[in-house]
């Protein structure tokens, strides 16, 4: 299980890690180029490293439905919008409920069995813990913006 949390916890990393690169990527391409820019890198890098570690596994496709073929369309979603989120959001706001967005729909389809995962019983703390993890992102967010006005128009009338 240490390891499984190591492994989340990385890639969570290199999700934030990535959403800056693709940020700066876009400030100078646009992002539909960034977008392809990035999975096709991706698209070098993974074959690159199925061939070395699977071999010819990379192209065994016989026993696997039709229909999982199109996560790389689900990737190229993934990017703009995170692209195009942060042009809106910032970094940190938008990432926040990237996550937040991938949480609540993983409960969702582990509740219902959903995509051929195998059905999760559902209970309510589950659905609390994400509805906790909102409530962060709206502190976190614009719980400090009144105070730090405040505190400004404080100072303007000190001096």
């Amino acid at each position: 299980m240490l390891i499984g949390l190591l492994l989340a916890a990385f890639a969570g990393m290199m999700v934030a890690l990535q959403t800056i690169f693709n940020n700066r990527t876009d400030v100078h391409m646009g992002s539909w180029a960034t977008t392809t820019w990035v999975l096709f890198m991706g698209f070098v890098a993974s074959l690159a490293c199925s061939l070395i570690f699977e071999g010819s596994r990379t192209f065994n496709l016989q026993n696997m439905q039709p229909w999982y073929w199109f996560s790389g369309l689900i990737g190229v979603g993934v990017v703009i919008c995170l692209v195009l989120g942060i042009k809106i959001l910032g970094p940190t706001f938008s990432v926040s409920v990237t996550l937040t967005a991938q949480l609540g729909f993983a409960l969702l389809f582990d509740s219902l069995g959903w995509l051929g995962l195998e059905k999760v019983a559902f209970d309510w703390k589950q659905l609390a813990g994400v509805i906790v993890i909102v409530a962060g992102i709206f502190v976190f967010k614009f719980g400090g913006k009144k105070k730090s006005a405040e505190s400004v128009q404080s100072a303007s009338t000190a001096g």
